[in-house]
């Protein structure tokens, strides 16, 4: 028999009404004996009808998430819903408020460790509670995502092959809901530990996103974010209203091809910017050595013909480190 959880929630979760609180994990550390990790959380209800559970912040500098979300909690009114909808807007907040992508409790990146522990990491006990206690009441889940510090992406919504048709066509019309100038259909490189494996298995409707990256947000993304989560409420038929339609272009990422990894350690010179078009063998980066003159850079040719759909975004790069994904056009 698998150990209770010992995060506890500071408000009702299958009650009428809106109630904002958290999720509170007991933290004994140097700075405080009694401590606790305190996870933001809002619960707004109206009667029966489907939940959705709305995710940012499981990576700690991804700012989309957070921003529309915190908004869409302090907007929200349970008189003009039908049904249920979990705000969890930095759902791993020690690394949010350290802006870092993994926790600086423990390293833990949330969005490797799930299904988690109860009696794991302070990452693995905030895993175990989402998949045990908030993941089951859900039918539809929106994770929102960006490229945090190391990358940067055009911005699309996403959903990946389940083996089930019914569900995943389910997924990719609330993703063309959600309305992102760019629509993914996604392999992972390790869905291993994934937030998203754990909801696909559950049999949820599951969408995620990348909406930018760099470490920051823009007007523009968090308006996309900020949409996205309206129009796909709508589309669960919880909240009243118009989708807002946007133009969305179909794209994939599903073979070795899309992925570029650095072949050695140097300064990044961008040949192409995202969001153009590439044909296979063409030049797309160059790599300087950082430590020397008179050594020609590496030249990093395209793998695959497809529109430059993310790239890794500091100046110095290392060995390994994703350098670019190319995305395929459907259709």
């Amino acid at each position: 028999m698998s150990a209770a959880s010992p995060i506890t929630a500071s408000i009702v979760l299958d009650a009428d009404g809106i109630r904002h609180g958290h999720l509170r994990l007991p933290h004994s550390h140097d700075g405080s004996a009694w401590g606790h990790v305190m996870i933001p959380i809002t619960v707004a209800r109206n009667g029966d009808g489907p939940t959705a559970l709305l995710t940012g912040g499981s990576h700690g500098d991804e700012y989309e998430g957070p921003l529309a979300l915190m908004d869409l909690a302090n907007t929200l009114r349970p008189e003009a819903m039908a049904g249920r909808v979990i705000i969890l807007p930095a759902m791993n907040h020690p690394a949010f408020a350290a802006a870092r992508r993994t926790s600086p409790i423990d390293g833990g990146n949330l969005n490797r460790v799930f299904p988690g522990a109860p009696d794991g990491t302070v990452t693995e006990k905030i895993a175990h509670y989402v998949a045990s206690e908030i993941l089951p009441r859900a039918d539809i889940v929106l994770d929102i995502h960006s490229g945090g510090k190391t990358l940067d992406f055009i911005p699309f919504a996403a959903i990946h092959e389940t083996g089930d048709p019914s569900q995943t066509e389910a997924a990719r019309a609330a993703m063309e809901a959600f309305g992102a100038p760019h629509a993914m259909i996604m392999r992972e490189l390790d869905p291993a530990g994934m937030f998203d494996t754990v909801a696909e298995q559950a049999g949820k409707v599951f969408v995620t996103t990348e909406l930018g990256g760099g470490g920051t947000a823009t007007a523009a993304s968090v308006g996309i974010a900020r949409r996205g989560v309206r129009n796909l409420l709508i589309h669960a038929g919880i909240v009243d209203g118009s989708i807002e339609p946007a133009p969305s272009r179909l794209l994939s990422i599903d073979h070795e091809g899309c992925f570029h990894l650095s072949p050695g350690a140097g300064i990044l010179e961008p040949c192409r910017d995202l969001g153009v078009m590439v044909q296979e063998g063409e030049l797309i980066a160059r790599i300087w050595p950082a430590d020397r003159t008179g050594v020609a850079p590496a030249e990093i040719a395209a793998l695959s013909s497809g529109l430059l759909a993310g790239r890794h975004f500091p100046g110095l790069i290392a060995m390994g480190d994703c350098l670019a994904v190319i995305a395929r056009p459907v259709g």
